[in-house]
């Protein structure tokens, strides 16, 4: 069954994992580690860590913000309707994310989180957006965001063969039907959007038949 509990890593970096120690002065394994990254999530690590509620929060951040013009209307229409359905969104210090880690969603605190190293390029800042808006949106399909499951949202035939191969060389097995549906998305203009807007509106399953066997959890577990 095409549903999961975790922790998303964004944009090819793989997953977050690991236990977390409450409070900044107990991580044990130092910045840059899982451990830093798990206390950030639980919200115990905030140093530098700031909400997003514009693109101008970001876009001030960094020299020349005009670059991020091309991005305003659909990054600002992106963060509406994250907000819309309860979804939070962070630039965060780097020193919370494991090396090369870009960006992680959480499905417990329904929040996301862009690291500040990467989104001095606009571009990379839209593809970060775009993919960890779509695990908000594989939330909305697994019952209700509320929950910390997920579910995939697209049937796995249908996503385009380039998106699972490249999920396929960066992802653990068992992460690549959630994450190469979340790599297309990351690379496609408005597909975010739309699943984001299905799931605000509370059509997501009428707009996105869920696969035979999340309908048959969905039913399972009362959802439906």
């Amino acid at each position: 069954m095409k549903l999961r509990n975790a922790i998303l890593a964004g944009l090819m970096f793989g997953m977050a994992h690991g236990s977390v120690q409450a409070g900044e002065n107990k991580i044990t394994k130092g910045y840059n580690t899982m451990d830093a990254m798990g206390c950030m999530l639980l919200r115990e690590c905030t140093d530098n860590v700031e909400e997003v509620f514009s693109l101008l929060d970001i876009s001030s951040e960094y020299e020349k913000p005009e670059r991020y013009t091309f991005a305003a209307t659909e990054f600002n229409r992106l963060l509406v309707t994250l907000h819309q359905i309860g979804v939070k969104v962070y630039l965060a210090d780097q020193k919370y994310f494991p090396i090369g880690h870009r960006g992680v969603y959480h499905t417990v605190s329904n929040n996301f989180y862009l690291n500040r190293r990467y989104m001095h390029d606009p571009a990379v800042l839209m593809q970060l957006m775009r993919h960890e808006g779509w695990h908000a949106a594989q939330d909305c399909m697994a019952g209700t965001i509320k929950n910390s499951m997920i579910a995939i949202i697209k049937p796995e035939d249908e996503v385009p063969m380039i998106w699972r191969v490249m999920a396929e060389r960066t992802y653990p097995a068992h992460s690549v039907p959630w994450e190469a549906e979340a790599g297309w998305a990351g690379r496609t203009d408005g597909m975010t959007q739309a699943a984001l807007e299905a799931c605000a509106t509370g059509k997501m399953w009428e707009i996105y038949p869920p696969t035979p066997m999340t309908n048959e959890w969905l039913v399972e577990n009362g959802y439906k």
